[in-house]
Order: structure tokens, then C-alpha cells, then sequence
């Protein structure tokens, strides 16, 4: 009896029948975004803890495109093993205002693993433009309507969302620009082939720095800690605009709660460590780590905030 126990115990062995611990080999982390942003920085920041304390290596594998609904339909259809995860932006939870037929349903096709961090906005310009604060841009745009474009890395963006909004609420005109990546729609504001853009403000800072920007304007509640001399918009003259960018880390729908309990643990633990937490603030970002319950609370309630604002500036889901 225990020589036939021990072959049977082999033969499952053999054949699977024990399911090894998650995770046993390597996580895929996908981006919906191109290469260059905040995703990038979120991850070169926090994955070796991560690495580290799941004991298996992590990738990041770009699938930009359509406002980030490339990416994230395809993680979506993904096996719920915790093997394919994604890292992205606000534009997750703006999406539904300005997409009419998303290719999966927002909050029931994934798993909420932790809201990673809040980043706000800039408003930055070109050096050359006539406009050394944000009344002047508004002056510019209500007599000059639509000859003042500005950009973003794509429709649905925040940096879409953001200019949309600042024009309805200055009651002003601007011509909006995609392009398929923020990096490439950022230089064309440095080369002055477009006036204006709202974007990440961890982003902006280098080429503020340089002086091939100039910062107007940022869009958080409060100052970031990174740039204390800039006012916030509704320091700059336009109460009640306040956009932030929160970036999300998600997994498939029905994935285990152990599973996702784990991952969350492991961002948690790398966002607590003094040092990443440093460096993250003196990017722009406030790090938040928050649990899995919390973070399907927030996505709840970003939807619901963004399509009321798409509304009130006039924008329709295409």
C-alpha cells in the first residue's frame, strides 16, 4: 500500500496535479503607454523591492495605442493567474467618458491590486509663446479662438481631459493635437510646434529645469513638495480646476484573493522604503500603496468624477 501511495504521489506530481506557490516564474507587467512616461518611472522605481520580495523577476512589455485600451484590453483577456499585470495611468478611469464602446467593461474585467500613486498635472508652454501666466493664455485663446493648439500622448489621456476642461472653464478656444505617445507630443511643445500641454509634472520638471518650458501653472490641490514656486491653477486665476493622475496596478478579473493579496503586499512594502518613497516625491508623485478594497472604491469613484466633467466641458464619447 505505501509503494502504490508513493507511485501515485509521484505520478500527480508528475502530471500537475499539485499547483506550485505563486509565483514560479516570470510576472509580465504590461504598459499601455508608450515608453517615456510615468509607468516607466513607477516601475524602475519599485520593482527591484518587488522582484526582491516575490522571488521572481518582473518585465515590463509596452502595448500603447488608442488612449490605452490596446493594452488594457489585452490584459483583460488574460489568464487571471498573476502572471500578466498592468500599470496605467488615469486614462483607465477617464476612458469611459470618452469612449463610447470600450472593448471590455471598465470595473468587471479586472482586479484592483493597488492604487500606486497620485502624480498632478502641469500646465506647461513653450518659452516663445506671449503668455507668462495662465490669465494671459486665457487672454490669448478667447482672441485667438482655435489658432492655439495643445497636446497630449493620445485621446483620453489626462492631458487631453486637462486641456479640454481648461478651455470650457476659461471660456476659450483650443485646437487639441494626439499623437500616439507623450514623449513625442512633448517635443513638439519643446520645439515650439505646439503651443501648450498639461502633463505629469515628474515629467515636465527636466525641461523646466533646462529652460526649454516654461511652467505656468500645476493642477493639485496644494503645491507639489517638487515645485513650491509654481502656483496651482486655482492659485493662477481658475477656481476648481484640479486634475490628478492616479496610476493603477491591475490584474485580470477573478484572480485569486491570495494572489492578489500578495501583489498588493509587494507594492505596499516597495512604496514604503524610505528611499523609493524619496525619490518618487522629488518626482512629482505622492505615493499612496493602497489595498485592494480601497482601490476598487477609487476606480468606482474616478469614473463617476470624470464622465461628470467630460460633461460639463462639452466633450462626448467617440
Amino acid at each position: 500500500m505505501l509503494r502504490i501511495g508513493a507511485v501515485a504521489l509521484l505520478l500527480a506530481v508528475a502530471g500537475g496535479g499539485w499547483a506550485q506557490p505563486y509565483p514560479s516564474k516570470l510576472i509580465r507587467v504590461i504598459n499601455p503607454a508608450a515608453p517615456g512616461g510615468n509607468s516607466d518611472l513607477l516601475f524602475r522605481v519599485l520593482s527591484p523591492k518587488m522582484i526582491e520580495l516575490l522571488g521572481q523577476q518582473m518585465v515590463m512589455e509596452y502595448r500603447p495605442g488608442a488612449g490605452a485600451t490596446v493594452g488594457t484590453e489585452l490584459l483583460s483577456k488574460s489568464p487571471p493567474d498573476g502572471y500578466t499585470v498592468m500599470i496605467v495611468a488615469a486614462s483607465h478611469v477617464m476612458n469611459p467618458a470618452l469612449v463610447k464602446k470600450l472593448p471590455y467593461d471598465t470595473l468587471k474585467d479586472f482586479t484592483p491590486l493597488g492604487l500606486i500613486a497620485d502624480i498632478p498635472s502641469a500646465l506647461v508652454t513653450h518659452p516663445s509663446l506671449p503668455a507668462k501666466n495662465v490669465k494671459e493664455l486665457i487672454a490669448l485663446g478667447r482672441a485667438n479662438p482655435g489658432a492655439i493648439n495643445f497636446s497630449s500622448g493620445g485621446r483620453g489621456t489626462v492631458g487631453h481631459l486637462a486641456g479640454s476642461l481648461f478651455g470650457a472653464m476659461a471660456k476659450a478656444q483650443y485646437t487639441f493635437v494626439a499623437y500616439k505617445g507623450s514623449h513625442q507630443a512633448l517635443i513638439d511643445v519643446m520645439s515650439g510646434n505646439i503651443q501648450f500641454q498639461f502633463s505629469s509634472i515628474s515629467n515636465l520638471l527636466p525641461y523646466v529645469e533646462s529652460g526649454r518650458l516654461r511652467m505656468l501653472a500645476q493642477t493639485g490641490e496644494k503645491r507639489s513638495p517638487s515645485a513650491t514656486h509654481i502656483p496651482t491653477m486655482e492659485e493662477a486665476g481658475l477656481p476648481g480646476f484640479i486634475v490628478r493622475s492616479g496610476f493603477s496596478f491591475l490584474g485580470p478579473a477573478s484572480m485569486q484573493r491570495a494572489v492578489a493579496e500578495k501583489l498588493n503586499s509587494a507594492l505596499a512594502t516597495s512604496l514604503r522604503e524610505p528611499a523609493n518613497r524619496k525619490l518618487l516625491m522629488a518626482r512629482g508623485a505622492d505615493p499612496v500603496g493602497s489595498p485592494p478594497d480601497e482601490h476598487a472604491r477609487y476606480i468606482a469613484t474616478e469614473i463617476d468624477k470624470w464622465i461628470k466633467a467630460a460633461r460639463a466641458a462639452g466633450i462626448t464619447p467617440e
